[in-house]
């Protein structure tokens, strides 16, 4: 297997999100390929139980939605590491919400899941890019941001900005002279973590493990894809693909907006998906 050369021992990684699911996992990961981790999230408590499992690595307590905070796990990180060649942003919440209902939720949503990326790169990658080695982002997006799935709107919204922010962030870099930073947009199928084990307390048959994931990453990595699209037990990637392309679709044949979920399509969409 190719590996990205930013995977290397003694190279730093930071990771958001780091307390538990696909962060948790990535830390690990990352820690035995070699690398020096620092494990940013918002639940302290959690965070350091976390941290003592990988060994070796540095916790902190970081809000990613506030410039500040994300200012200060860089400090921190350039204090201790003096450098940063992998940063993943993947601090992720699922609050629930209604078009036009739970307005605190949006802002937590938002401020996270698409904030939270902004200021990891806004942070973080200028330095990556001025040091001219080579480096990683990962930022981590959502089948939900591509076929938008009714249900959650402001998550939808969220992890759209995310891809749409991952693809210009890496047209930007193989655009800069002397770069040698690559982005991609890691996006999970269904994946057991902490925010479905407080629904779910066994793992359904039919999620991969963060486990899973986070290899199909660092192999998806190895091999160049931006598009890190993960399958799962219930999901294929030709299955993918045609979810994805109905979405286009709507806007394509001028069908109703989020025809996959229209009664009038319901027997369409079937169809297309068994071609």
């Amino acid at each position: 297997m190719t590996q990205h050369p930013a995977l290397a021992p003694g190279n730093v990684a930071v990771i958001t999100g780091a307390a538990d699911g696909i962060g948790l996992a990535a830390s690990k990961k990352l820690r035995a390929l070699g690398l020096r981790v620092c494990m940013a999230d918002i639940d302290s408590d959690k965070l350091s139980s976390a941290s003592q499992e990988v060994g070796d690595s540095l916790a902190s307590p970081t809000d990613v939605s506030k410039l500040e905070d994300i200012e200060r796990l860089r400090d921190r990180v350039y204090a201790e590491y003096g450098r940063v060649d992998v940063l993943m942003n993947n601090a992720g919440t699922g609050r629930g919400t209604g078009s036009w209902r739970e307005h605190g939720n949006w802002q937590t949503t938002l401020g996270v899941n698409l904030w939270g990326v902004i200021n990891g790169v806004h942070c973080f990658v200028p330095d990556m890019v001025e040091r001219g080695e080579a480096g990683l982002v990962i930022n981590t997006g959502s089948k939900q941001g591509i076929t938008c799935p009714p249900g959650d709107p402001a998550y939808n919204v969220s992890k759209a900005g995310v891809k749409a922010a991952t693809e210009a962030l890496a047209h930007e870099l193989r655009n800069t002279d002397g770069c040698r930073i690559d982005a991609h947009l890691l996006v999970p199928g269904f994946t057991y973590t902490g925010m479905i084990r407080q629904f779910l307390p066994d793992k359904p048959d039919g999620a991969w493990t963060a486990e899973q994931v986070v290899d199909f990453m660092i192999e998806s990595v190895g091999r160049g894809d931006f598009y890190i699209l993960c399958p799962d037990n219930d999901v294929t990637r030709e299955m993918d693909n045609k979810r994805m392309e109905w979405a286009m679709g709507d806007l394509i044949h001028n069908r109703p907006a989020l025809s996959r979920w229209h009664p009038d399509y319901e027997a369409a969409f079937a169809d297309f998906m068994k071609d």
